[in-house]
């Protein structure tokens, strides 16, 4: 949380709450068995009525909440013209008959305005339209410059108090800018929210930068750049701007990501025609080899506990993925798809998935599977999908598409489920999204 941001429980909304372990139990397991029944599935609906308070400003955090959730999957906003009840004090419970003549699961209220202070202070409300009970509820005050930031904030809230999982609103995405003409595109490191908005740019576009990776302990990138000397691996703090070099590595071939504590970049070298995969220490720059083939052995990826590393490697003949100890060693192959080649693997936050991408038959597919190799599943395919980054709940996988020709690539993400797929908004071409954890 920025330090002029802070969120404080209302106690009217949240000590009077009184929710029954019986509706928690059906927050806790219902909506979670329903989102992983398959065919079954079907995603709950939710009124998002428009916030009192000053005209504009409430107006901006309905509209955002309510994107939010047409990108979830697993809820669905109802269209606001359906609504039989127009909310005009969002201290008075809504007349649940209205919300259940449209066939609403839940109802959200809300009031946003500025104190006498200058703050912006906002406040929601969860009603559940079955029990009639208020479920969840929260006021934030902060400075109006993060009124999207509230609005992402509140949408995790609701997410996590319906799913169960984990919220994904209040976070952000790093990824290359790409514009000006195809064959001579000026690449700028950017970040925005994942929803699109706040761009900044964090680069000029001088060098070419590729590959960005989120610190998963700090507001740090790190990225390669290829100026005019050899690539280097740079350190780049997104909140102050302070960039520094760790390293300065000949034919590095896949990105630099860091360690779950933050402490340790793991990457791949290139060694004559061979790739080996190294890890450095940033406190003391120490480098440390783990593994040592005549193969190109690249793109690693810690497990959440580190664990385990997983990695492609042509060691086999053609490129497959294999997961080996955290501290090297052998490696077991996990992916056997006919006729397939898989890279750009990344374990989920979670720890329960590995995103890959896949080429097939001049194809590409952006799927998962266990870290065994088991439960296969493609999310996408088509031409052309690459770059898996997952969302900080594990729910979601961002990738960008080329379609080939002039019209370049974008970011998209889809749901571990396949069940939706979404471009997100960017200011022009994009290209190695990585998602930021949670900044909440």
């Amino acid at each position: 949380m920025t330090s002029n941001f802070t969120r404080r429980q209302t106690m009217g909304l949240i000590s009077a709450l009184g929710v029954t372990g019986a509706t928690q139990s059906a927050f806790a397991q219902g909506a979670l068995l329903d989102i992983k029944r398959g065919s079954n599935f079907q995603p709950i609906p939710i009124a998002v009525t428009n916030f009192a308070g000053e005209g504009e400003l409430a107006a901006r955090l309905t509209s955002i909440i309510t994107d939010n959730f047409k990108r979830s999957v697993f809820l669905v906003p109802l269209d606001s013209s359906t609504f039989v009840e127009k909310i005009t004090n969002p201290d008075v419970a809504p007349k649940l008959e209205s919300w259940k003549m449209i066939n609403a699961a839940f109802v959200v209220t809300g009031r946003s305005s500025r104190g006498a202070d200058g703050r912006l202070k906002t406040e929601f409300r969860l009603w559940d339209v079955a029990s009639g009970q208020m479920v969840a509820g929260q006021q934030y005050v902060t400075d109006p410059n993060n009124s999207r930031r509230v609005a992402h904030i509140i949408s995790d809230a609701i997410f996590s108090k319906i799913t169960g999982e984990k919220g994904w609103y209040d976070s952000r995405v790093v990824f290359i800018d790409e514009s000006g003409p195809k064959e001579r595109l000026t690449k700028r490191l950017t970040i925005m929210d994942q929803d699109g908005g706040n761009v900044r740019y964090l680069s000029k576009g001088d060098d070419l930068v590729v590959t960005p990776r989120f610190s998963p302990s700090s507001q740090d990138v790190t990225y390669m750049s290829f100026g005019t000397g050899d690539p280097r691996v740079y350190l780049l703090n997104i909140e102050t701007g302070q960039k520094e070099a760790v390293g300065n590595f000949p034919g590095m071939t896949f990105s630099p990501r860091f360690s779950p504590d933050g402490q340790r970049i793991i990457m791949s070298l290139s060694q004559g025609s061979a790739s080996n995969i190294f890890t450095m220490d940033l406190r003391s720059r120490a480098t440390t080899r783990l593994t040592d083939t005549q193969a190109i052995d690249t793109s690693p990826s810690y497990s959440p506990d580190g664990s385990q590393i997983v990695f492609e490697s042509d060691r086999g003949g053609t490129q497959q993925i294999y997961v080996m100890s955290g501290s090297g060693g052998g490696a077991k192959r996990i992916s056997y798809g006919e006729g397939a080649r898989y890279s750009t693997p990344v374990w989920s936050p979670k720890g329960d998935y590995i995103a890959f991408t896949r080429q097939k038959s001049g194809s590409f597919g952006i799927g998962v599977m266990k870290p065994d190799g088991t439960g296969e599943r493609i999310l996408t395919d088509g031409f052309h999908n690459e770059g898996p980054t997952w969302a900080p709940n594990g729910l979601y996988v961002m990738f960008f598409r080329d379609p080939g020709g002039q019209a370049g690539s974008k970011l998209w993400m889809v749901d571990v489920f396949g069940r939706g797929e979404f471009q997100i908004a960017s200011p022009g071409f994009g290209s190695d999204p990585a998602w930021s954890p949670l900044l909440s």
